[in-house]
């Protein structure tokens, strides 16, 4: 089974107080954490208060996509497994279809004759979440004062933005995600995927240099936005490669703090689209029933 650790350090921050603004961060694993909060500072303000005061619970989930892959939830550990990325490589130049995830498995599995947990089915988890968040910010506007709704918004906004910032980490696109294979065997630049996870943490990129320029926009066409998302993200792949030969992951450079910064805000920045686009999206919804 295939491990991914977390995006860009694998951790958490210790938030305080958490509201529109942005608290003082204490690193430990904080990489899901602290793009999580860069988004949540720049929620415009037409976005539900309890929402745009919720930067300390959305973080907070944003890592349970993480928790669920502990090795005693056996079924929920498998059924979590592919979510976390996209191998664009063994999609051998087809087009994942955007209807849904089982659409998706169906051509991966008998189109491909590969096992779709291990090409990766994240487009699909960010979809599922989104659509979650929207119908939960649907209920929100019909029933305000449910004290109920308000948390399951939160939940799914927060487990949204972790897949969200897996999708701007460009080895959670290509099956060279921890090291490229080489002929004789082996793998060139084995453990190159810690090495960027730890960069964040280890230079002090916290959600307050992530946050700067966020600016909230609706996306159109949300399922065509997030796959021109990840493959953007996968042409930083080769540049992952040619900084870590260099060293610059684990002895920093001006040009390896500033391509980790933007990849950061990458993340940040499409985790604050997808959230104000269900906001906006939820105005217009049909009932449930």
């Amino acid at each position: 089974m295939r491990h991914r650790t977390a995006l860009l350090v694998g951790g958490c921050v210790v938030l305080a107080g958490l509201g529109s603004g942005l608290a003082t961060a204490v690193w430990w694993s904080g990489g899901h954490e602290s793009i999580t909060a860069a988004a949540a500072a720049r929620l415009p303000d037409d976005v539900p208060a309890f929402y745009r005061r919720g930067g300390k619970h959305l973080a907070y989930f944003s890592v349970d996509p993480d928790r669920w892959k502990n090795r005693a939830a056996t079924f929920l550990r498998r059924a979590e497994e592919g979510n976390h990325f996209l191998d664009l490589e063994d999609l051998d130049g087809k087009e994942l279809p955007g209807t849904n995830r089982f659409d998706g498995q169906r051509l991966i599995y008998y189109k491909l004759k590969k096992d779709p947990s291990r090409v990766g089915l994240l487009p699909y988890a960010i979809l599922e979440n989104y659509e979650r968040l929207m119908l939960g910010f649907y209920d929100y506007r019909q029933t305000p004062g449910d004290e109920a709704v308000p948390m399951k918004c939160l939940v799914a906004g927060g487990v949204l933005a972790h897949y969200t910032a897996d999708a701007a980490m460009p080895l959670h696109t290509t099956r060279d995600y921890d090291g490229r294979p080489q002929p004789e065997g082996g793998f060139q630049q084995k453990g190159i995927h810690a090495r960027l996870d730890a960069f964040p943490e280890k230079n002090k990129i916290g959600p307050e240099e992530i946050t700067r320029g966020l600016e909230a926009k609706v996306i159109d066409d949300v399922w065509g936005h997030v796959m021109k998302f990840i493959a953007e993200s996968h042409t930083h792949v080769g540049k992952c490669y040619e900084l870590d030969a260099a060293g610059a992951f684990e002895n920093p450079t001006d040009e390896s703090r500033a391509f980790v910064l933007a990849r950061c805000r990458a993340g940040a920045q499409l985790t604050l689209d997808l959230w104000y686009t269900a906001w906006v999206k939820s105005e217009k919804l049909p009932p449930h029933w």
